[in-house]
């Protein structure tokens, strides 16, 4: 297997793993990216589990056997790494109006080890969000019903979930090439994690709605967590198999991953 290189430069991945080096280092020095992601993720926590838990966790989720934390927390985990991701899209539109990208495109290494750096520096911190989450969910009263191994493997779902964002915020933000528009493109993922089963099922929305929300890949990832990590519960709600969705969910991911890279690769290229 060949390893990209430019002649006379770096390789893609000593690269990479420079430019990431910088950008965890940027967020270790900022610790209120961390913190405010985490603040963002333990308020919905709070809100859902204990102000609005009591009157949603009825109906079907309670006839399949599942309380409504062992429902809710796989959505949230799944919004939580949708979230932490959003500020790629600011860093990567400050790098660009800062002058930093030009910097880096003008030595010899590739141009996507540019951005694949800050992908992998903002992966970091969105695994580290997710953690830390997972525990507090445990905390407030979440638990496993399929087995350990398959609710890690619904872990690195979400972890690979929120890679996939990751590089789809980078995107956004080389296409706005400005910090403030890039916030608000940002919140656009407001309706994804909404409209969609994160805290009801689909079917308590209205037909019209419930076509889009049952598909989207938001939910497909939050209904794979669930089957992941409920077991037969999960599957009586759902329908479905963990198979089923597993597949559903790598291929929204892997799809959302080559669209994203191949938008900001071009886009960089033409900055």
């Amino acid at each position: 297997m060949t390893v990209m290189r430019v002649p006379g430069g770096a390789a893609l991945g000593a690269a990479s793993w420079v430019v990431a080096r910088r950008g965890i280092r940027r967020t270790l020095r900022t610790p209120q990216i961390i913190v405010m992601g985490l603040v963002q993720s333990v308020a919905f926590l709070f809100i859902f589990r204990y102000v609005f838990g009591g009157a949603i966790g009825t109906g079907g989720i309670g006839r399949a056997g599942m309380s409504y934390v062992d429902y809710m927390i796989p959505g949230l985990l799944t919004v939580s790494g949708l979230f932490a991701g959003m500020s790629a899209a600011v860093a990567v539109a400050d790098d660009l109006i800062s002058g930093y990208l030009d910097r880096l495109k003008s030595l010899p290494m590739p141009r996507l080890a540019v951005i694949a750096g800050q992908v992998l520096a903002d992966a970091v911190r969105v695994t580290l969000i997710l953690a830390v989450s997972a525990a507090l969910a445990f905390a407030v009263g979440f638990r496993v019903h399929a087995g350990w191994g398959s609710a890690l493997a619904g872990f690195g779902l979400c972890v690979l979930f929120g890679f996939a964002f990751v590089w789809m915020f980078v995107a956004l933000g080389l296409l706005t090439a400005n910090p403030q528009a890039a916030q608000g493109v940002g919140f656009l993922a407001l309706p994804l994690s909404f409209v969609s089963s994160a805290y009801v099922p689909v079917d308590t929305m209205p037909g019209w709605l419930r076509g889009f929300a049952e598909n989207q890949p938001v939910t497909v990832m939050m209904d794979t967590v669930r089957a992941l990590t409920q077991g037969e519960a999960a599957e009586a709600l759902l329908g479905h198999g963990s198979g089923h969705y597993v597949t559903r969910a790598l291929a929204w991911t892997a799809g959302i991953i080559a669209v994203s890279a191949a938008v900001a690769v071009t886009r960089l290229r033409r900055t």
